[in-house]
């Protein structure tokens, strides 16, 4: 699959994307445009639950690729978003007990695509990602992923804390990287079991780690104070990869 056709521009293109149930990540609109095919869009978009951005002409001109966008560019997601049901169904099929990635606001493209590429080459079953206030799909993220996007599912939820729950009922644990947490090699990190790993600058959400039953540390001496997010992902996976191997 080529790594460029993400944006969409121009009121017809848009709005057959969006009738076709292209997966949209966001929606970029002239500010205060009120014609009538712009508002349809945008009900459109709300009825998908798409991330909206009100801008300026001149920073519609500036993303514009055919200087053609008639006030809306969709920017749509590089791979199609599965069910968080079907990476369990992944599992099942597998015969293993499930092990997820879930990432609390991940920002950087690169260190998604890191965390991807790093899920599937230790063998977890599908990545879990909030819909909001953290990078979707995007070319930059495929590219990074180095062809794990094409193997390792990704399921996008309007709530992380939530989805944790949901989970929790069906035996998984979940345990978060937090620098204040137990050492990781302490911990027992075998069976269905859930890795969240939180933002590059904050780290995990104060709800998302309420919702954790573990909080993992990963031992540091060096003179800096924290791991990048897309290393803390695969340390403490391989961790997790060491337990599940030993049975």
């Amino acid at each position: 699959m080529g790594y460029e056709e993400f944006t969409i521009e121009g009121r017809n293109a848009v709005m057959e994307a969006f009738r076709a149930g292209k997966p949209i990540d966001k929606l970029y609109v002239l500010d205060g445009c009120q014609d009538g095919p712009v508002m349809s869009i945008k009900r459109e978009a709300k009825k998908k639950g798409t991330i909206m951005k009100f801008v300026t002409k001149e920073r519609l001109d500036q993303m514009s690729e055919t200087g053609k966008h008639q006030g809306v560019i969709a920017v749509a997601a590089a791979y199609t978003y599965v069910e968080v049901e079907d990476i369990l169904k992944a599992a099942k099929d597998k015969g293993e007990a499930p092990f997820l990635f879930l990432l609390d606001g991940i920002e950087d493209p690169h260190n998604l695509g890191a965390i991807i590429r790093t899920a599937n080459l230790c063998g977890a079953h599908g990545v879990i990602i909030p819909k909001n206030r953290a990078v979707g799909l995007t070319a930059a993220v495929a590219r990074t992923s180095a062809g794990a996007l094409n193997y390792t599912p990704v399921a996008r939820v309007t709530n992380l804390s939530r989805a944790i729950e949901d989970l929790k009922k069906e035996g998984i644990w979940f345990v978060c990287a937090d620098m204040d947490g137990t050492v990781m090699y302490d911990l027992d990190l075998k069976g269905p079991i859930g890795l969240v790993i939180g933002n590059e600058g904050e780290g995990v959400g104060r709800l998302v780690k309420e919702s954790c039953d573990l909080a993992a540390s990963i031992p540091m001496h060096g003179d800096i104070d924290s791991l990048n997010a897309s290393v803390a992902a695969g340390v403490l996976a391989y961790e997790i990869v060491r337990q599940r191997m030993r049975g």
